[in-house]
């Protein structure tokens, strides 16, 4: 991806420091469709560069945040090794450093900078771990049909993004229940997938 194209996707205010951080970097980005588990990754290649993808249809604010997310990665991976845990302290380390220059109003409006700041306090694998943080960048999203696992009422019908249909269930532990329509399996949901509520 032409890194100057990234002006389509970050807040403007942050586009300066954003392209500061990778002109340092042996780093591909690439934008992708849309994943159901995961709004971004890295990962190196077998060649050895190394490659950040990210979500297509994510609004500027989880953009950038998925982006300085992934980018930690890359850092944490390279300065300290392979050996560390993918979510440990070195990562949280370097996510916090790298997210501070942006933890400001004029990047992140006020609704998401908030939350943004008690969730770096300790990051957690995803950012959807934390309920209010998720809400603030949904707020932000383009008009659609689509809910996280955890709005859809108990015993309604949902789509996923494969095509399969549902009937939401209780939740267990951190997780929820769902009997698929098509065969009457169970399976556990992660609160934070985004599925298609469907009229009864």
């Amino acid at each position: 991806m032409d890194l100057i194209k990234l002006k389509e996707y970050v807040p403007e205010a942050a586009l300066t420091q954003v392209l500061t951080l990778f002109d340092r970097e042996n780093l591909k980005l690439e934008v992708v469709p849309s994943r159901v588990t995961r709004h971004g990754d890295y990962r190196q290649m077998p060649h050895g560069g190394h490659i950040i993808t990210i979500n297509q249809g994510e609004n500027q604010y989880r953009f950038l945040l998925t982006l300085i997310h992934e980018l930690a990665h890359f850092r944490a991976f390279t300065e300290f090794g392979r050996g560390i845990k993918p979510h440990g302290i070195e990562w949280k380390n370097t996510f916090r450093h790298l997210m501070l220059p942006f933890l400001r109003p004029e990047v992140f409006p006020e609704l998401v900078l908030r939350p943004l700041a008690n969730y770096l306090k300790n990051p957690k694998a995803s950012s959807d771990s934390d309920l209010s943080l998720t809400l603030a960048l949904k707020s932000f999203d383009p008009p659609n049909q689509k809910k996280y696992i955890f709005e859809i009422p108990e015993g309604r019908k949902f789509e996923t993004q494969r095509g399969r249909i549902f009937i939401m269930g209780a939740k267990r532990a951190k997780r929820f229940m769902c009997t698929e329509v098509n065969g009457g399996r169970v399976y556990l949901f992660q609160p934070h997938v985004c599925v298609q509520l469907l009229d009864d």
